[in-house]
């Protein structure tokens, strides 16, 4: 019975061997990781670049969202006016969608295009999508003729250059609505709020009519 029992117990050379690691599951799991963090930096990057880069230009428009201070004081800034309205750097289209919803003809333009989609996306859900339209463009190579309301939240860096532009541009008579930064040279008309919800309004008169008029132009503003 003991030889039978000790027989029994003894252990087979497949029982005395360890078991060998399976490197090759090892490393389809290491490369796996490896592809999905790849991937979620890559994803990470496309989403973040469009943010960033606008405000890694010499004349930049960085998206800060405008509060709802700010909202009301544009659109009050437009309550008598008729017309077309373009929001120059739209951001994620607040300002554009709401002057819809009072009637205008508004366009965005916006050179992420992230904010442009869900811009887009935006107005649909709120029902003007036919009065609401956004583009995604730089500001610096499009023209503003056809607009006779525009809306800019500039930085101090690129205002003397916009206000050129849009001397160039605008028709007499159109209005300019400054957001956060005043134009450097032009005086304006009216001016609402305070802090960073001041909004100052401009009534425009041709370069060309200036001259007429007599008035000065001022050169740093016009000077090519």
């Amino acid at each position: 019975m003991s030889k039978f029992l000790h027989e029994s117990y003894l252990p087979t050379d497949g029982e005395n061997e360890m078991p060998k690691p399976d490197y090759r599951k090892k490393k389809k799991w290491g490369i796996m990781v490896t592809a999905i963090t790849g991937g979620i930096l890559v994803a990470l990057y496309a989403v973040a670049m469009p943010f960033v880069a606008p405000a890694l230009r010499k004349l930049c428009l960085p998206f800060v969202p405008a509060t709802p201070v700010q909202v009301g004081n544009v659109m009050k800034m437009l309550r008598a006016r008729t017309g077309s309205v373009v929001d120059i750097g739209s951001g994620d289209g607040r300002i554009v969608i709401a002057a819809a919803k009072q009637g205008f003809q508004a366009a965005g333009y916006e050179l992420n295009p992230w904010l442009v989609w869900y811009s887009r996306y935006w107005a649909w859900r709120e029902g003007v999508r036919h009065n609401a339209k956004f583009y995604i463009s730089d500001l610096w190579k499009v023209s503003f003729a056809e607009y006779n309301n525009v809306v800019v939240f500039g930085v101090p860096q690129m205002m003397p250059e916009l206000e050129k532009k849009l001397q160039k541009e605008l028709a007499d008579g159109s209005q300019v609505i400054a957001c956060r930064f005043p134009f450097p040279h032009w005086i304006p008309d009216h001016t609402v709020g305070e802090g960073i919800d001041t909004v100052w309004a401009y009534t425009t008169i041709s370069e060309q009519n200036l001259k007429k008029s007599g008035l000065e132009v001022p050169q740093e503003s016009f000077s090519s």
